[in-house]
């Protein structure tokens, strides 16, 4: 990866229609890599969840032109909340099998055209529309459920999923592209209104407006463009059934760090696990030779469409084991070490998670999501988050390799890709 921009997340751009978000988030990128001259670029990927949002077909090859990349290569990438990571993949493919030398993945969202409760219809579309879908499923009731039943299976505590939107809102303050910056406190997230309980409203993410785009090149072109390119060292993506009801029950699926003896009870996945998550991640670890993940990884930036399931993906990306996210996020270990969130945590900083403030204070639009957290991630094992951000706190002081992790439906699909410095 060799370059990588974002627009403004908000509530509402009705200052801009998608293609002039893209073009945003693009022209940023193209300005940290003036090398870099659209000539050179070989296609391109777009991302975008809904064509109900736009009310627009094929909106993919209309950012291209506006773009100006007609008329070389592209096609459009849909997966769920996963588009972003998908398109992601999809760049990376696309260099790496050697059609392309640059490849741009773009990825946008404008939720704000629609009334909330048609975009949680439009989003409730991603559920089995024949059997979800009819009996009043949303997604957050499917989540409601699969944390309701964390509590019970491992006593996984309503502050300790409090404690991550705190976070998460709390590094979002010093994020300048974030939408939603404020300081809260856990009885601010259990005061709020409820949603689906245990669910409140500071336990969900926000619809958004938004795009991002990230730039991915060969290792050739790569030093020809930066001297400070990123290497993608590994890439997975897993699937699930999307009933959660067929998906079979077994043993967990090991990762490295792990042995049979830690799991002699638990049925896996249940509906506490996402087993699309954590075949994501061992793919990806296998790739990039990683066994020990909470030692060898820097920083995670992970998909936390709801407090309950940044605790879920702690433990199907091995950081922690199965029924021990309420206690990993409780020690502290995910917590940026520099940023005073107003509470004692005895681990702060082991491994940050979501230092831009995930989809829950950043935002979710949702073709933009994923690439989002590349180009963070990116920025991240640069060094360059000072000078993206206007100021220091969220830069990492070791950050040579990060992992990226988008996730869809109940965990019907899920990718998850690593990022490392690459020279």
């Amino acid at each position: 990866m060799v370059s990588g921009g974002v627009s403004k997340f908000a509530k509402a751009r009705p200052d801009a229609t998608f293609q002039k978000m893209v073009k945003e988030a693009f022209d940023h990128a193209l300005g940290d890599v003036p090398r870099l001259k659209t000539d050179r670029i070989d296609g391109s990927v777009a991302s975008y969840f809904s064509d109900h949002f736009t009310r627009q077909l094929m909106a993919g090859i209309m950012a291209t032109d506006y773009l100006g990349l007609c008329p070389k290569p592209n096609k459009r990438i849909e997966g769920g909340g996963a588009t972003g990571g998908l398109c992601f993949q999809a760049a990376w493919e696309s260099v790496a099998s050697g059609r392309m030398n640059c490849c741009v993945a773009f990825g946008f969202e404008t939720m704000s055209r629609v009334q909330t409760w048609k975009g949680n219809e439009f989003i409730a579309l991603a559920s089995d529309v024949n059997f979800d879908y009819p009996v009043g499923g949303f997604y957050s009731g499917y989540y409601a459920m699969m944390v309701n039943r964390h509590i019970h299976e491992f006593g996984t505590t309503l502050e300790q999923m409090a404690m991550v939107s705190v976070k998460n809102h709390g590094n979002a303050c010093f994020n300048p592209y974030a939408q939603k910056r404020k300081r809260i406190t856990v009885q601010d997230v259990r005061n709020a209104e409820m949603v689906a309980y245990p669910l409140t409203l500071l336990d969900i993410c926000v619809m958004s407006d938004g795009a991002a785009v990230c730039i991915l090149a060969d290792e050739e072109t790569a030093f020809q463009l930066t001297d400070r390119p990123v290497r993608i060292t590994g890439v997975g993506t897993g699937t699930d059934m999307m009933r959660m009801a067929d998906r079979p029950r077994g043993k967990v699926i090991l990762a490295p760090n792990e042995k049979e003896s830690d799991y002699r009870n638990l049925t896996y996945p249940g509906v506490h696990s996402f087993r699309a998550g954590r075949s994501a991640a061992l793919q990806a670890y296998r790739m990039a030779g990683i066994t020990d993940p909470l030692r060898e990884i820097d920083f995670v930036e992970l998909h936390d469409a709801y407090t309950s399931s940044e605790i879920q993906t702690y433990e199907d990306l091995a950081l922690c084991r199965y029924g021990g996210g309420g206690r990993f996020i409780e020690e502290g270990h995910p917590f940026l070490p520099r940023i005073d969130y107003g509470m004692k945590l005895k681990k702060k900083g082991t491994i940050p998670v979501n230092p831009s403030g995930g989809l829950i204070a950043c935002g979710h639009p949702v073709g933009a999501t994923g690439l989002m957290q590349a180009v963070f991630a990116f920025w991240q094992i640069q060094g360059t988050i000072g000078r993206h951000f206007g100021s220091g706190e969220l830069q990492l002081k070791k950050a040579e390799r990060g992992l990226i992790h988008s996730h869809a439906g109940t965990g019907t699909y899920v990718t998850v890709s690593i990022l490392e410095r690459g020279w």
